[in-house]
């Protein structure tokens, strides 16, 4: 049987807008749509094959249906700016590449679809539609019609028709004259939802008969909203029912796909979008401009390897003193804990860098350098200033293998990049496509699955390891004169000495009393399994509680508990959820313990026990993260230390397991309200100033200015998530579930505080409005975050609101923290007497000796 795709064009347009990345080209201009709409055309044939394929428009006069009801998609907000820039874009290249669009005058697509689809069954052709749009789904037939969704690659029938709606196709139409379209404007019956209608359907079949038998209807609301909703239900079918002979003529000839591949069609116009990926794919062939003629020249770079001391000695004598060098090692494993060094690589000009080889250690492996030998070549090399792309592993690697202390960084590309934007991946083989077009040698195409560096040779090992050199050394020269005055001087201030201060903290690592923690593992353990013997008992059966979709059954289908939002893989019972139905049923707090306990055992206690009995100090030695937040707090992985839960009794046991050495104690210092403080600063608000100057406590002055002085501190606790929810963007909606009053209650509170602190509203809304005009925000010390407001939806613009407010407060306090912990570092006297071993969030834990 031949097939007929049909396009729904500007649908498929607008789900592929905000579905897909919001890209743009070298030029600026938006590409997120048109790239996903390309790559659907360029795999449409490949993956699904058709013999004809035609795209549905809306007509630009206005629909038939406005006669019928004026309020028919009315209200529609308007598109944003960058998917309209794209649309015209996008249906020119559909005519470029030669197929054929189909409009008819007042009629929408949806509407020449439905006549297609009457067209193809009479002459025996099947018809796959590209849509989402659920009045289409009236027309899905198993044999001959299918909706096709190009996100999820899924062809979606009868059954798929029943499982997402509770109606057969034939039924959508009554269903939604019952339940409505709020995308179009389609009123339905008020009050009906989709069960109900979907309950309704199934029991007397059509609208007609549901209206003419109402007294068989045994709920007395459903049967009054009816009533009520009578006229409202069939001027809705009228609305959702779709037209079936609007074309003028049957004849699908002149939609046959075309044999030529039709990207080829528009390889200048793809060129001028930077859409070169899927020229590639497709077989195009195009002539290079000058530029990338001149780029590709000067990318060619000179890779030589040094496998004896004598020509590592040359090379380095050939470097001025004082001349940067960009330095990278390779090693055997991720970890700069339990890496060795097999090599290392280095360059301090743009055409030619040099790798030296030391344990590789394969069959036949020529020449190498000792580790003596190594060690005495890196002593000279390390006397030139080192630039390096996370320089923090490559330091660690050169002080855990040779011993190597007191380390400088001159300057981190990694670092910079996320300086210059914090937004922007700043992995190295991104920053050399993004800024050079360049696609650097692929770890994985340069060592074989399941083997190391080690095993790599050594002409292999070369061309990769001297490239990352190379292109760190290009990199630091292009983005170093871009950053601003104010960066240049936070980074060689601030982030590059932070490098050392982390590297520092990293090799102290943190003890952990291991008998603690298997006492602690044993309780979590025996907890859980009385937990889950509970739930088993209040389900009626066993279950895998870990499984989302048989845990949603239990308690939405088997308990019949009102259900949530539903995904695509079935019932949500995330923790929101949960917290939701917190009241509904005792299976419900007996899970949100379980999945606590769980989480703390398999993410911390587990991890932390594993990780301490590896060392033979007990220590951990975490990775800090220095550009893992946009914000600039520091985060940490292997294990994260940052998180640890402290509102549980059993996260607070967690930190009780962390303890200092013999002779030591541990000591944490907390930052008191910086955040607020720094508003203070920043809002130069009078009352809030005064209340810091006076050292009141904060949260009670906020609760006697919201509450009243009689109620200051038993409303501490709600005026201090209303302190700190401010500086996170937090609205009404969210305030109102994090202290568990209703929403009107919380604007209330939040009306009251901003009357007490008038400045500081003018202050939250100037940093919102900077970050729209401007689109960015600083922090204290000149960091910005980027927020691209042109290319945005409404839900991401608010997204981009609270972020603001949130980076300004968050990432001056990590400025500041920053700067306070390499200070200590710098001026501390007797190194064996005291160490910082963690950051986390406002407070620092040090190490210091009990006398």
């Amino acid at each position: 049987m031949k097939t007929l795709t049909v396009i729904d064009t500007f649908g498929f347009f607008f789900r592929n807008y905000y579905a897909l990345p919001q890209l743009k080209s070298s030029k600026g201009f938006p590409t997120g749509l048109l790239t996903g709409f390309i790559n659907f055309i360029a795999t449409l044939n490949k993956e699904h094959g058709t013999d004809y394929l035609v795209f549905a428009l809306d007509s630009k006069e206005s629909p038939v249906r406005k006669e019928i009801d004026p309020n028919y998609k009315a209200n529609r907000p308007s598109p944003p700016e960058d998917l309209v820039k794209q649309l015209p874009v996008a249906i020119e290249l559909i005519e470029k590449m030669g197929f054929p669009k189909l409009e008819m005058p007042r009629y929408e697509a949806d509407d020449v679809i439905a006549s297609l689809v009457e067209c193809a069954k009479e002459q025996g052709i099947k018809v796959r539609i590209v849509s989402h749009d659920k009045d289409l789904y009236q027309l899905i037939d198993d044999d001959r019609v299918v909706l096709y969704d190009p996100l999820k690659k899924i062809e979606i029938n009868e059954e798929k028709c029943l499982e997402k709606y509770g109606v057969p196709p034939k039924q959508i139409v009554d269903f939604l004259a019952l339940v409505g379209d709020s995308a179009d404007n389609i009123p339905g019956v008020r009050g009906i939802g989709p069960k109900g209608a979907s309950k309704l359907l199934k029991e007397f079949g059509t609208l007609d008969n549901i209206y003419a038998n109402l007294d068989k209807i045994g709920n007395a609301r459903t049967r009054k909203l009816l009533e009520e909703g009578k006229e409202s239900a069939y001027l809705s079918r009228r609305l959702a029912t779709l037209y079936h002979n609007i074309l003028p003529s049957c004849d699908i000839s002149g939609y046959r796909f075309p044999q030529e591949n039709p990207i080829l069609r528009v390889t200048d116009e793809l060129l001028d979008l930077d859409m070169r990926t899927i020229l590639n794919r497709a077989g195009a062939t195009y002539q290079h401009t000058e530029d990338e003629k001149a780029c590709a020249q000067k990318l060619g770079f000179e890779a030589h390897l040094l496998d004896t001391k004598t020509k590592v000695l040359e090379a380095l004598r050939k470097i001025p003193a004082g001349t940067p060098v960009a330095f990278d090692t390779e090693t055997d494993s991720l970890s700069p804990f339990e890496a060795h060094i097999v090599g290392f690589s280095f360059a301090s000009d743009e055409e030619e860098a040099f790798y030296v080889p030391i344990a590789h250690n394969y069959l036949g492996v020529g020449k190498q350098l000792s580790m003596e030998d190594a060690k005495e070549v890196l002593e000279k090399l390390l006397k030139h200033p080192i630039i390096g792309q996370n320089l923090k592993y490559d330091f660690a690697i050169l002080k855990n293998n040779f011993g190597f202390d007191d380390l400088r960084a001159y300057a981190d590309t990694m670092i910079i990049s996320w300086l210059r934007n914090p937004g922007e991946s700043a992995g190295l083989d991104n920053m050399a496509k993004r800024h050079f077009g360049h696609d650097m040698v692929k770890f994985k195409d340069t060592v074989k699955k399941g083997q190391n560096f080690a095993s790599v040779a050594l002409e292999e090992a070369c061309e990769y390891a001297a490239e990352d050199a190379w292109m760190t050394l290009k990199l630091y020269n292009t983005l170093w004169p871009k950053l601003s005055e104010k960066l240049q001087k936070e980074a060689q201030e601030v982030e590059f000495p932070f490098i050392t201060t982390l590297l520092e903290m990293e090799e102290v690592g943190i003890k952990v009393d291991q008998a603690f923690f298997k006492k602690l593992k044993a309780e979590a353990d025996a907890t859980i399994a009385d937990l889950t013997h509970d739930i088993y008992a209040l389900a009626g059966h066993e279950f895998n509680i870990n499984s989302t979709q048989q845990l949603g059954v239990v308690l939405f289908e088997e308990l019949g508990l009102k259900a949530g939002k539903k995904t695509k893989t079935g019932y949500s019972t995330n923790e929101q959820v949960l917290q939701d139905l917190y009241e509904a049923h005792p299976i419900i707090p007996k899970l949100l313990e379980y999945r606590e306990i769980y989480k703390l055992r398999s993410t911390y206690i587990e991890p932390l026990l594993k990780l301490a009995k590896k060392s033979p100090d007990s220590r951990v030695h975490t990775s800090f993260l220095q550009t893992g937040t946009a914000t600039g707090r520091l985060s940490s992985k292997n294990p994260n230390l940052q998180n640890i839960p402290v509102k549980s009794e059993i996260g607070r046991e967690i930190r009780r397991g962390f303890v200092a050495r013999e002779g030591f104690q541990l000591i944490g210092i907390d930052y008191s309200q910086i955040e607020l403080r720094l508003l203070a600063h920043f809002s130069q608000d009078e009352a809030l100033m005064h209340a810091f100057k006076e050292g009141k406590d904060i949260h009670a002055e906020t609760a006697a200015r919201i509450f009243g002085e009689e109620k200051a501190q038993q409303m501490r606790r709600i005026a201090k998530s209303i302190n700190f929810g401010l500086l996170y963007g937090m609205g009404s909606r969210k305030l109102a579930q994090t202290i568990h009053v209703s929403q009107s209650e919380a604007k209330s509170f939040i009306e009251k505080y901003f009357a007490s602190f008038p400045t500081v509203r003018e202050y939250l809304e100037s940093i919102k409005a900077f970050a729209k005009e401007h689109g960015y925000v600083e922090t204290l010390l000149g960091r910005r975050r980027y927020f691209d407001y042109g290319s945005a939806n409404a839900f991401a613009k608010a997204g981009f609101e609270r972020e603001s407010v949130n980076t300004v407060f968050q990432g001056s306090a990590a400025d500041n923290i920053k700067l306070a912990m390499n200070r200590l570092r710098e001026e501390k006297i007797d190194i064996e007497k005291s160490f910082i071993l963690l950051q986390i969030q406002d407070e620092l834990i040090f190490e210091a000796g009990v006398e």
